[in-house]
């Protein structure tokens, strides 16, 4: 179907696991989608790396499960939690699906995803910085870019914020100052790491909690969170950073002693955990960590990321006919918003109360001896953390 008064049909801003998860599930049902992206591909990003099972299913549905197993992603059977002294807990990967999660870089994962997207034909621009919404009769409808200096803009029937935690589109609406970084979260990867083959370790620590687990080509994945005040105390330098919080864990300063970091530091500010606003205002919808940020350490932010582009992408594609009428706009708005609900908010207020723990050492502690004595306690919460089978519902 042809609409002469809109460049695209659909443009996305940010190519992650998100974006082009939503870009793919699009271009397949024939929409002529745009997907705008600030960096060129392959790029490092600040991440876990931990591919929760589930994603197994999406990956096939998005055409990249073979990519993603030609890549050589280690398998992690089991996340392991450790309390400061060194307690710790199991969780089994077959919890949540057959077959174990994956290890496997974002450069990788990311490249694979925005290769496929242009695949199926979705007009894909990287290294291009968006600058701004473009509205009409307050309905978003397309976004401004600047590449090279030059600035664009390309209009759409509906636009997608995929800017992660930056929330680029979302901010763009608001003249509210941002909040203040509350935490900061780094990234590199290490080699000479003595973490468990197939095992993904969890550490707690005064100020934040971290994981390492196995990549690719043998390398190991440590991102950590800590508490701005502590890196302000310690002036911001990441060695003192990790040692005089990460290393306080008895576990990981076994596990990282001799390691030698391959990579350079990544960092990020945080503000803030938890669920925004899946759609900011009318013709504009957020996915991935433009919607909701769940705590790293329940191993479901890629799947989150997946999940919420292929719900943009049914969304859309069921209105398809209708739109170009303010009010087919408005129940777009209103039942991507109940269906984002009945399928995150569950998780997010799961994940909210693990984050109470895992910041509290003492707490973590007695976290830890709760659940290691009852393993149908430990599978309920961490099964929290998942999917209800509420997605195929949704469809």
């Amino acid at each position: 179907m042809q609409y002469p008064g809109a460049d695209y049909e659909v443009v996305i801003a940010g190519g992650g696991p998100a974006g082009t998860s939503a870009a793919i599930h699009l271009a397949q049902q024939n929409v002529r989608v745009l997907l705008v992206e600030q960096k060129v591909f392959p790029r490092h990003k600040l991440c876990g790396e931990f591919i929760s099972p589930e994603c197994t299913q999406h990956f096939e549905r998005l055409g990249v499960a073979g990519e993603m197993n030609a890549a050589s992603p280690a398998l992690l059977n089991q996340t392991i939690f450790y309390s400061r002294h060194g307690r710790s807990v199991q969780v089994p990967s077959q919890w949540f699906g057959s077959g174990g999660a994956m290890g496997l870089s974002r450069a990788m994962m990311d490249q694979n995803l925005m290769q496929r997207a242009k695949q199926v034909g979705v007009d894909v621009i990287e290294n291009a910085t968006v600058s701004g919404v473009l509205q009409s009769d307050n309905l978003v409808c397309g976004v401004r870019m600047k590449i090279d200096g030059v600035e664009l803009q390309r209009t759409a029937l509906l636009t997608i914020d995929a800017t992660g935690r930056k929330r680029i589109l979302t901010r763009r609406l608001s003249t509210g100052s941002s909040s203040r970084a509350k935490w900061i979260a780094f990234k590199a990867h290490l080699t000479n790491t003595q973490v468990a083959p197939g095992v993904c370790e969890i550490y707690s620590y005064p100020g934040g909690y971290g994981g390492l687990s196995t990549i690719e080509r043998g390398l190991s994945n440590l991102c950590f969170i800590v508490s701005a005040k502590h890196v302000r105390r310690f002036h911001s330098d990441t060695e003192t950073v990790l040692r005089k919080t990460v290393l306080e864990n008895r576990r990981a300063a076994k596990t990282l002693a001799g390691s030698m970091v391959q990579s350079d530091w990544l960092s990020v500010a945080l503000e803030s955990f938890g669920r925004q606003r899946p759609v900011p205002t009318a013709g504009l919808l957020a996915i991935g960590d433009s919607a909701a940020f769940i705590d790293p350490l329940t191993g479901s932010g890629m799947l989150m990321a997946l999940e919420s582009g292929e719900l943009a992408a049914r969304t859309f594609v069921r209105y398809r006919n209708k739109l170009g009428r303010s009010s087919s706009l408005t129940d777009l708005s209103r039942e991507y918003t109940q269906n984002y609900g009945s399928l995150f908010d569950r998780r997010l207020r799961t994940s909210g109360l693990l984050r109470r723990l895992a910041f509290n050492p003492q707490l973590a502690e007695a976290a830890i001896l709760l659940t290691g004595a009852s393993d149908r306690l430990r599978s309920r919460l961490a099964r929290a953390t998942r999917p209800n089978n509420s997605f195929s519902k949704v469809q």
